[in-house]
């Protein structure tokens, strides 16, 4: 039985690849190679977005304590529960650390308005240098869970 109910997890899967997250839309190819290849990289993709999504965890309306959320399950064909963790952040749409709680997408959206500002400053004696804006403390929070630093390359 448990089995089967983990087929609803590969169906998000399926759903993530083609529309919500991922937005893989079918690519003609004739060669088999370039088909695996093609299959290989979705599945690649959606292997680091699942791993982003357990270290975001905290931060997204995801359920960050399932062990809990399981032990609330009376038996494996009964509907899932959420934890306490989860309703909390559901009823009060913040965080544990008070922060506002995000969707993976809204929180993408979020991270993509840091970006890096090529300076050139009008006096010809200084050299041109780059500057990232400055994250908020929600970008620097998923930074942090992700353990990815910010910084210039």
């Amino acid at each position: 039985m448990a089995s089967y109910k983990g087929l609803s997890g590969v169906e998000r899967a399926f759903r993530s690849l083609k529309s919500v997250d991922l937005h893989v839309r079918p690519i003609h190819h004739r060669l088999p190679d370039r088909v695996r290849a093609h299959i290989l990289l979705c599945m690649l993709a959606y292997y680091v977005e699942w791993h982003m999504r357990q270290r975001l965890a905290p931060t997204l309306f995801d359920d960050d304590d399932k062990p809990q959320a399981q032990a609330a399950r009376r038996s494996i064909v009964a509907p899932a529960q959420r934890s306490a963790a989860a309703e909390r952040k559901a009823l009060t749409k913040q965080t544990a650390d008070g922060l506002p709680v995000h969707s993976f997408q809204t929180l993408f959206g979020d991270l993509a308005t840091i970006v890096k500002n090529r300076i050139q400053p009008t006096d010809k004696n200084v050299a041109a240098f780059d500057m990232l804006t400055q994250p908020t403390v929600i970008q620097q929070r998923a930074f942090d869970l992700l353990n990815v630093p910010l910084r210039l390359k």
